[in-house]
């Protein structure tokens, strides 16, 4: 059963979420908070697999309750993020917070209760519409402050190229089939080059890859 919290200002969005998801058989809605500090509080509560969060809130708003989650010991839940808007600047900072992925709020009941499953698994969630103009904008900012040129002299050559796939947004699965490995395989890649990079989920890999020119914007395609 994938627990799952819902974070969202507005009352009405978040009875719409827990009625979607609550006739899924594999889906347990375990708690609701309306701004950014109640999630942090009701996380500790309730241990959720998957939190689904807006960004734009009160108090404490989306993007830092992520990075306050993600930083968090233990284990800290996928935080699949909630948009109203097609290209919103606070997704970008929500990916680099640590966020697994982002659907638009206008997704359908099936959309959203398949958005919870791949994050929990430990998949991102791009939104097709959005993925590649937010690239786009990865490629015409500056560079992190502090963080100087990125190396990836730490990865072996499979590593690297698994990561290019992982930029191009590719799943576990597809990756395997690309390089005829085993899933398997292709997830204790990715395991470790979250470790060896200091990451804490695949999205910020692919915000990774493209700030430091890894991957050029027209690989993003298919």
């Amino acid at each position: 059963m994938i627990r799952t919290l819902i974070v969202d200002d507005q009352a009405l969005v978040r009875g719409g979420l827990r009625a979607m998801l609550e006739v899924q058989e594999d889906i347990a809605v375990v708690g609701e908070a309306q701004d950014g500090a109640q999630a942090l509080e009701q996380a500790r509560l309730r241990r959720p697999d998957v939190v689904l969060m807006d960004v734009r809130m009160p108090r404490m708003d989306g993007i830092e309750a992520t990075r306050r989650l993600k930083a968090a010991p233990g284990t800290p839940p996928q935080v699949l993020i909630l948009t109203t808007f097609d290209v919103d600047e606070y997704v970008y900072e929500a990916m680099r917070a640590g966020a697994a992925g982002f659907l638009l709020k206008d997704a359908t009941p099936a959309q959203l209760a398949d958005g919870v499953r791949v994050v929990a698994a430990g998949e991102a969630l791009l939104a097709p519409t959005v993925t590649r103009r937010l690239i786009e904008h990865f490629v015409r900012r500056p560079a992190p402050p502090g963080g100087g040129e990125t190396t990836f002299e730490d990865l072996t050559s499979r590593e690297l190229e698994v990561l290019r796939h992982v930029a191009r947004g590719l799943s576990n699965g597809q990756i395997a089939a690309q390089l005829f490995l085993s899933e398997a395989t292709v997830k204790t890649h990715v395991t470790r080059i979250l470790a060896k990079l200091g990451l804490r989920g695949r999205v910020q890999a692919v915000v990774l890859a493209y700030e430091s020119g890894l991957v050029e914007p027209g690989a993003a395609g298919g």
